[in-house]
């Protein structure tokens, strides 16, 4: 059976995410944002705990990992770079490293930039990956640790995973995204289009993540600073890739 992936809304804007297994009754949560919405959403399902995969340190993504760890006896897995500044880890990992959940492999990567030490995880099995606050959907995170160098690398590193890859997002950040994208490719005709089913969601109390890789691909302008007629767009013709994704980055700060 495929793995079941459930989005939870948690805080004001906040999404962490179970995975579970109906073969093996295993389930997992990235971030834990709060304890009592997941604790809820477990309860309602029938479903505990076995491990907790954290992405980085920030409260709003691990303020409920003590309470949920207490309930569940639940393994919590976070990066190695990090560990000081995360809730006591179960077993450390590091960009390249592959370990199982529920007999599916996990791939880890190095996503820094928003913080450093942030980690994505990547489950072929289950067509999806865990970015949080890295590559968000129609967006990135604020640069508050990285440098625009790290950044772009590490969306350069999740861009070339299969377009139809589901991007678990942290953050229900779309709309506003949206109206910054636009600015940014007025006539692409897939974010016009995009911009009005986010609309229509948001208007419906829908969530707008997960996306997939596809849709960021196609218009997501932190992921498209490489291309030719988005370099044309900010007038930053010949200018490198990292370049352009920091002039971006930088209007999106200041919007």
């Amino acid at each position: 059976m495929p793995l079941e992936i459930v989005t939870v809304p948690c805080l004001a804007d906040n999404y962490a995410f179970l995975i579970h297994s109906s073969d093996t009754g295993k389930t997992a949560l990235v971030d834990a944002p709060e304890a009592a919405a997941i604790s809820a959403e477990l309860a309602r399902r029938g479903w505990s705990l076995s491990h907790i995969l954290i992405t980085h340190h920030h409260g709003d993504h691990i303020d409920g990992v003590e309470t949920l760890r207490a309930a569940s006896g639940a393994r919590v897995v976070g990066a190695a770079a990090d560990a000081r500044r995360l809730p006591r880890l179960d077993l450390t990992v590091a960009e390249g490293d592959r370990f199982a959940f529920a007999g599916h492999e996990v791939q880890v990567f190095d996503v820094s930039g928003h913080t450093i030490g942030h980690i994505a995880y990547y489950i072929a099995d289950a067509n999806a990956v865990f970015t949080a606050d890295s590559l968000m959907a129609l967006g990135c995170g604020r640069l508050f640790e990285g440098s625009a160098e790290q950044m772009w690398a590490s969306l350069s590193k999740l861009a070339v995973l299969p377009p139809e890859t589901m991007v678990c997002s942290g953050h229900e950040y779309t709309a506003a995204n949206a109206k910054f994208a636009l600015t940014v490719e007025p006539g692409n005709a897939a974010l016009i289009a995009r911009a009005k089913s986010i609309a229509a969601a948001r208007a419906s109390g829908t969530p707008t993540v997960p996306s997939t890789l596809a849709e960021e691909l196609a218009t997501n302008p932190f992921l498209r600073a490489h291309l030719s007629e988005v370099k044309a767009a900010i007038g930053m013709q010949g200018a490198g890739d990292a370049e352009c994704f920091a002039e971006i980055r930088a209007r999106k700060d200041r919007f």
